[in-house]
């Protein structure tokens, strides 16, 4: 098994969950700590918490992932006697990183909205509210003979010659390159002030623009060249839609209230707070982890008789009630279900690569609400 560093394990996350398909304005990416070391075990976490920070500890990883970020709005001060604070001092002591995937996580298929449609049952899946249109591009860089398929491999685990249900596609050409080091150059191949001419492959591949930044890493990591040479290009392929939010139907329609108990036990709640008369029929079903008070109207807009989604505000839901929407709210926390899915899928991805890493869902439940 291959012992990997960070920026490959996140390169190849990115490639999931790209920070290009967050929201504008929304944290994402490295938050505290660095990614330039040795990953053993990576935590999978909803928030991180001075608890949350102890069961990474225990289980010795020394990386953790978390949904929400430890910071919404730049800090002026690191006061170790505030939340932040110690959040922060605990990480540092422990030598334990933090990257924090929110809405990109919510966008990206498979993410929090697509686990929250499949434990629903949703069949008919769709884009509640397209948040990006997604090109392609594609990549031509010239590689020494001996290091294409290192090269290769790099750039498929990045996401790089995905098309539909095949991965890995490239294409290549075998060529001569030529250079002549100057000055100050450190030469993989060849002496300084002498022309080379080696033997190079040119080795092609598309993907979608979102993964530019974690295939041009991907690239820069694996070849041997101190400046490799390709050419980036835009493509006039068919775009990939991304959004917030799925809409789908139930296999059976049901009441409003039996769909009510449905989401409760599905979702794993206590209780869940619901809008609407309970004898309704529901067929077509909008999902949105998190808080979705600004999405009724595009929900009623795309046919959906319930919004199942968190933090309902009470206007918000009268709104909803008076335009005919029935709500459904289990609460913020539901967004937990990214734990387990984030772990799963990572851990199939470790395993295909023969990575040595280990994806583990935290146990410690960040829910701040108790009933009585």
């Amino acid at each position: 098994m291959k012992t990997v560093n960070g920026h490959e394990i996140i390169s190849l996350f990115e490639s999931w969950s790209p920070t290009s398909l967050a929201v504008e304005g929304d944290p994402v990416g490295l938050e505290v700590g660095q990614l330039n070391r040795k990953i053993s075990n990576v935590l999978v976490t909803l928030d991180t918490t001075e608890e949350v920070i102890e069961e990474a500890i225990a289980k010795n990883c020394n990386l953790i992932i978390s949904h929400h970020p430890l910071f919404y709005r730049p800090i002026q001060s690191i006061r170790t006697d505030s939340f932040q604070g110690k959040v922060i001092e605990k990480l540092i002591k422990n030598d334990i990183t933090l990257y924090t995937a929110h809405t990109n996580l919510d966008v990206a298929q498979g993410g929090v909205n697509d686990l929250l449609a499949e434990a629903l049952d949703l069949e008919s899946i769709e884009l509640l509210e397209v948040t990006d249109e997604d090109n392609y591009r594609k990549l031509a860089v010239f590689v020494p003979s001996d290091f294409a398929q290192k090269v290769r491999e790099a750039l498929a685990s990045a996401g790089a010659g995905k098309i539909d249900d095949y991965d890995s596609c490239s294409f290549s050409t075998v060529g001569e390159g030529r250079f002549q080091p100057l000055k100050g150059a450190e030469p993989f191949i060849g002496a300084v002030g002498k022309l080379e001419t080696v033997e190079e492959v040119k080795i092609e591949v598309i993907f979608p623009r979102s993964l530019t930044s974690a295939v041009l890493n991907a690239l820069h990591a694996s070849h041997p060249y101190e400046v490799p040479a390709y050419d980036l290009l835009e493509l006039l392929t068919p775009v990939t839609k991304n959004g917030i939010g799925r809409i789908g139907v139930l296999s059976e329609k049901m009441t409003l209230e039996q769909f009510s108990l449905f989401v409760k036990k599905k979702l794993s709640v206590p209780f869940v707070r619901v809008v609407g008369n309970l004898s309704t029929e529901i067929h077509k079903v909008a999902v949105l982890g998190g808080d979705g008070n600004k999405y009724i109207r595009k929900a009623k807009r795309m046919g959906a008789d319930v919004l199942v989604t968190g933090d309902m505000y009470f206007h918000i839901a009268q709104d909803a009630e008076r335009m005919g929407l029935s709500i459904v709210d289990p609460g913020h926390h539901i967004e937990s279900i990214m734990k387990q899915g984030v772990s799963t899928k990572m851990n199939s991805m470790m395993k295909e690569r023969g990575w040595n890493v280990h994806f583990i869902a935290s146990e410690i439940s960040t829910e701040p609400f108790r009933l009585f």
